[in-house]
């Protein structure tokens, strides 16, 4: 039977935790690391939603890609948000494993997940950050070539419709689509390493106004298309991966969990 600490080393093969960036708090989090583990579920975050719809099917461990603990925490009660998760997380026996920055810069994690759900070809790193243990490249942002697309309107229809967005933010710079940059979640300050790798598009999210006015002064696409959208293309990429690693546990995915916000 594979416990909670098996899970976390495989996961570490894969996107070691040693590479998150300064500010993360990724990691085992939660629970007790030789509780074993027969039923797990992946989410992008930890809500209390998730963890009722966790504590109905039985899991004995969330698998996330945002921590549920990113700040140093004072106290934790019923009067606050992560409090009340970190308590139901404890009352329900459920650990949790979350993947951050780390499982954004490895090979395979979000942002080859978001490239190739967006269907680039020719996928480079967009910023090299280092090598990891084992000798590979990491780093955050993808950069490949797609064709069709005439104008950014054609696209970003394409980019709403293939991750599920509510809706998007736009600075069309006029450029027919063919060389684009991703990054999932935040990444509008890598526009400037987007525009020295020669790229005309530049798909992420969380997009400051002035980061808008930037890509319009450096004439380039920006589509700010939502930070859930733009992230939870790693939940499959993460199902996979822990079924193929421990084909002895049921491995879910959240089916409650979806974008906070709505668009009118």
């Amino acid at each position: 039977m594979a416990k909670v600490i098996d899970i976390y080393r495989y996961l570490d093969t894969l996107a070691p935790f040693s590479l998150q960036m300064s500010f993360d708090n990724a990691g085992f989090l939660v629970g007790r690391e030789e509780a074993e583990v027969n039923r797990l579920m992946v989410s992008l975050d930890i809500t209390e939603e998730v963890i009722q719809e966790a504590r109905e099917a039985e899991c004995q461990l969330l698998v996330t890609h945002h921590p549920i603990i990113f700040h140093p925490a004072r106290s934790i009660t019923d009067t606050d948000p992560t409090g009340r998760c970190l308590l139901a997380l404890a009352e329900n026996g459920i650990a949790a494993i979350c993947a951050h920055t780390n499982l954004d810069a490895v090979a395979g994690g979000v942002n080859d997940a978001l490239a190739e759900r967006l269907g680039l070809s020719d996928i480079q790193q967009l910023h090299q950050d280092g090598l990891d243990p084992a000798g590979r490249p990491y780093g955050i942002g993808r950069v490949g070539t797609v064709e069709g697309y005439a104008n950014l309107s054609r696209f970003a229809l394409f980019v709403r419709e293939t991750l599920g967005a509510y809706g998007l933010r736009l600075e069309d710079a006029g450029r027919p689509v063919q060389k684009v940059a991703v990054g999932g979640g935040a990444c509008g300050d890598m526009l400037e390493d987007v525009v020295a790798l020669g790229c005309d598009t530049f798909v992420t999210a969380d997009v400051k106004y002035n980061v808008f006015l930037d890509a319009r002064a450096m004439n380039i696409n920006l589509i700010d298309a939502g930070h859930f959208s733009t992230e939870n293309v790693v939940c499959p990429v993460l199902e996979k991966w822990l079924r193929e690693g421990f084909p002895e546990v049921e491995v879910l995915r959240s089916r409650r969990h979806k974008e906070v916000f709505s668009c009118l």
